[in-house]
């Protein structure tokens, strides 16, 4: 009786907002908030642990089937739900008020906000090949150092706290970013759209350049052995902590996938904007399909033209970028190191400026859509009153201010890596909550108009599923400095979410 006490307003909330997105809009939010800075970067650590070409793809042929399965599936929900919160509202109606709190409240607190503040970092940090003003260790006020911590599940930190010129000029693009996006529904589309069209040419013409620039060298060493170390019965070392333990080829690929999956994320977040999208029953499913389809093609691509130009292994000491291979290209940058291979020294600053134009539209799409989730709780009583109001441009301007500040603060915690490093495991709880939320629904509520279903449902959604806690689990057992810190996160808002509730009741009383 208690979860009945929570008024369910979004749907009034609807008539608020105004339906400014169409198909072509909606897709490039799709593409634009997936496509980052981490195609450009997250191979070489995959390439480290997988020690093979061959299974190098294959994390992230397996990374794009799940986003696929993901994206056919929500189209359902996202169809037959078209409000705004997306997956908020998914799981608040599938599995209750208390998970959609706890989604909105890891969303907010780390999932969301930490990767805009990441992916802003990585804006800066490419701006500083331009502009070398902007460093992490130019400091201009160091409040001190967090860590490191030795906790039973492994080291976190050390943290340096304070303000630099790198992660100034983060703060400053989040909120020029949120400033844009108060402006207006369309005002956010028109730079999504820009910026999405402009990075996709840019990483499409850098694969193209990889097939046509392909050297004999790197196709020989990786081409002519490409399965080596990828046999089902093959043990690989694998150092967890100070201990080096013996895996197998299946679960190396599920842990290796960390990083492809963050590069993967963010499809989702068409479905936050969904009482804005014209035509949702049609809309939101197409551009779910056709945003992820497209990023998989492009990232598959992208992974076999750098292995076109440079060789997998390499040496950690090596002065050139064919020398340092793809598992040790400077400071992890293997998108800059294939472009330096092409277009020589001008490689490095041509990157820079595609990273920059990649970060920058992959911000505003995370932006845009994410105040959407916290707006919706706000609707539901679920978070302060003001957040769930619309500003004269019709968007929820508080919403996003309140995004925009602790994303902000986040971007004075931590280096891009220490911001991404439990944000995975977190991620996938609840995409497989979602998805268990769609055989609820099915049972619960057959009578609910669902213009589409779910493409191939029951099988490849429950699929996902296994795949994600086969993930999940292997995390568990060997990146457990990426998983319990998430779960605390998420475990802290079951508190969170009764005292709100308590307060809610007792100011209605």
């Amino acid at each position: 009786m208690a979860e009945a006490a929570i008024p369910r307003t979004v749907e009034t909330a609807r008539s608020e907002l105004v339906k400014g997105l169409g198909l072509l809009d909606s897709t490039m939010i799709v593409v634009g908030s997936m496509i980052g800075s981490g195609i450009f970067i997250v191979s070489a650590d995959i390439a480290r642990q997988v020690q093979s070409p061959g299974l190098l793809i294959v994390v992230w042929l397996m990374t794009g089937l799940m986003t696929m399965i993901g994206a056919l599936s929500y189209g359902e929900l996202a169809a037959a739900m078209p409000q705004a919160g997306g997956q908020y509202v998914y799981l608040r109606e599938s599995l209750g008020p208390l998970w959609g709190f706890l989604y909105g409240w890891s969303m907010l607190l780390v999932i969301q906000t930490g990767t805009i503040a990441a992916v802003a970092i990585a804006f800066a940090k490419f701006t500083g090949v331009l502009f070398p003003w902007f460093s992490s260790t130019a400091w201009m006020w160091k409040m001190g150092t967090l860590g490191p911590y030795r906790l039973w599940f492994g080291e976190l930190g050390p943290y340096n706290l304070g303000l630099n010129t790198q992660n100034l000029l983060a703060i400053v693009s989040i909120v020029f970013l949120t400033w844009v996006n108060t402006r207006g529904l369309r005002t956010g589309a028109r730079v999504q759209n820009v910026f999405t069209f402009a990075k996709t040419g840019a990483l499409v013409g850098l694969i193209v350049l990889g097939f046509l620039f392909a050297t004999s060298a790197a196709r020989g060493v990786n081409f002519t052995d490409f399965w080596r170390h990828a046999g089902f019965s093959e043990l690989h070392s694998y150092a967890v902590g100070s201990e080096t333990l013996w895996i197998g080829t299946l679960t190396l690929i599920g842990v290796a996938m960390v990083g492809s999956l963050f590069a993967s994320d963010a499809w989702n977040n068409i479905t936050f904007t969904a009482g804005e999208v014209k035509n949702p029953s049609r809309n939101l499913p197409l551009s779910l399909a056709l945003g992820a389809g497209i990023v998989t093609l492009i990232y598959v691509l992208a992974n076999v033209s750098y292995l076109n130009v440079l060789p997998l292994a390499g040496d950690p000491a090596g002065a050139t970028a064919v020398e340092r291979g793809i598992q040790f290209a400077a400071e992890e940058r293997v998108g800059t190191a294939s472009a330096e291979v092409i277009f020589g020294s001008s490689g490095a600053i041509i990157m820079a400026v595609a990273i920059m134009v990649s970060t920058f539209g992959c911000n505003n799409g995370l932006i845009l859509a994410g105040a959407r989730i916290y707006y919706a709780m706000a609707r539901d009583g679920l978070f302060f009153k003001p957040v769930g109001s619309v500003n004269r441009h019709h968007v929820p301007g508080t919403a996003l201010v309140v995004q925009c500040l602790w994303a902000s603060a986040l971007c004075l915690s931590g280096t891009y890596s220490q911001l991404l490093d439990f944000l995975i495991f977190a991620v996938l709880v609840f995409y497989i909550l979602t998805l268990a939320g769609l055989f609820v629904l099915r049972v619960r509520q057959p009578e609910l108009p669902r213009p589409y279903r779910a493409f191939g449902y029951p099988v490849l959604p429950a699929l996902y599923i296994a795949l994600a806690l086969f993930i999940e689990v292997q995390l568990l057992r060997y990146k457990p400095q990426y998983t319990w810190p998430g779960l605390l996160v998420v475990a802290l808002g079951i508190p969170v979410y009764f005292l709100w509730r308590r307060s809610t009741s007792r100011a209605a009383a």
